[in-house]
């Protein structure tokens, strides 16, 4: 009220604003643009000053609820000519400039986290409405994201109701694993398309089938390959694991393409890693996945050792029982047999 009264008095005492002179001095002025100042002091005409602009003042939400306050004429004045408006992927996109390596690591690794453990939450939610109404449905997180190593296994543990049903309806239709590198580009495409139809989508999908064929080739080329020796398993297994750090920064990549920066970015994210100061953050990350990688091996090995214990002892209990009953019909009932008292 007394921005709107007092700008409302100077524009009748003729306030006067040499814009000409001020020009001289703003280097945003001068260079073709309005800075805050101009907008503030340039007086606007009458028809401004009416209630509707005055309650529009008043309540502009932006700035009514915790926004920088403004004054009347520098509202009043954008409302015919607003200032540059800036998208959301612009905004993004000048933030992440400004990020570090380390700080697009952290980025990277925890907008996967953040998804996880979002759609975690909600899939079990409703999958739970449903159970109770008597509806059996599958499980969409049956694996924690971080013990996933491989691009095959992360897929079949996200949203894996709806792995089930590409495979049932898209991926075996089209041929199935005879035809597995070409199925995946299909496959992802469809899926970006499901989601929205956007390029950054699009791209993700793309980056992620460009990245799935080089580990399908060497899931091939390793089935087929026999380790003989100690040394050997030792070096498979090693390998291994930098094959799973390897996977785990291209899907860190490829989410941040699709979900933060869009294909735009793809430029900016490996020229600030292959900087001097990106190197070191590089060689960081590669290694917690590759520690991280090694640490899955053991909790995967751990649950097929606990599994096959278990079934092991199921095995012998069965055959303990067999045996019993088997002793007991051989050897009958001793108290009724004559012999047996004599």
């Amino acid at each position: 009220m007394i921005s709107y009264g007092d700008d409302y008095y100077w524009v009748e005492q003729n306030n006067r604003f040499d814009q000409k002179k001020h020009i001289q001095r703003c280097t945003t002025c001068s260079s073709g643009k309005t800075c805050y100042m101009s907008l503030q002091e340039r007086s606007v005409q009458n028809d401004k000053f009416s209630f509707t602009v005055y309650l529009c003042y008043l309540v502009y939400a932006p700035l009514y609820i915790a926004g920088p306050i403004i004054s009347f004429n520098a509202f009043a004045s954008q409302l015919d000519t607003p200032q540059k408006n800036y998208s959301s992927k612009q905004v993004a996109c000048s933030v992440w400039k400004h990020l570090t390596p380390m700080d697009n690591f952290v980025v990277g690794y925890g907008v996967l986290n953040f998804m996880w453990l979002k759609f975690f939450l909600l899939w079990r939610y409703f999958r739970f409405w449903s159970l109770i109404n008597g509806i059996e449905a599958p499980e969409n997180m049956p694996k924690c994201l971080n013990n996933c190593y491989s691009l095959e296994t992360f897929w079949k543990n996200w949203h894996a109701s709806y792995n089930k049903w590409l495979v049932r309806y898209m991926y075996i239709p089209l041929g199935g694993a005879q035809r597995k590198l070409l199925n995946v580009w299909v496959v992802f495409t469809f899926v970006a398309i499901w989601h929205d139809l956007e390029w950054k989508l699009l791209s993700w999908s793309w980056l992620t089938c460009i990245f799935f064929i080089p580990e399908i080739l060497i899931k091939s080329a390793a089935n087929t390959f026999k380790v003989q020796g100690a040394l050997g398993e030792f070096l498979f297994r090693e390998l291994n694991a930098v094959a799973g750090a390897v996977t785990i920064t291209c899907l860190m990549v490829a989410n941040l393409v699709g979900f933060v920066i869009g294909p735009s970015g793809i430029n900016w994210l490996i020229s600030g890693f292959l900087r001097k100061e990106g190197l070191p953050i590089v060689g960081g990350m590669f290694i917690i996945f590759y520690i991280g990688t090694k640490l899955m091996f053991y909790i995967s090995h751990s649950q097929k050792w606990r599994l096959k214990s278990r079934l092991l002892k199921v095995e012998d209990q069965q055959e303990t029982l067999a045996g019993s009953e088997s002793s007991a019909d051989q050897g009958g009932d001793y108290s009724t047999d004559p012999s047996y008292w004599r």
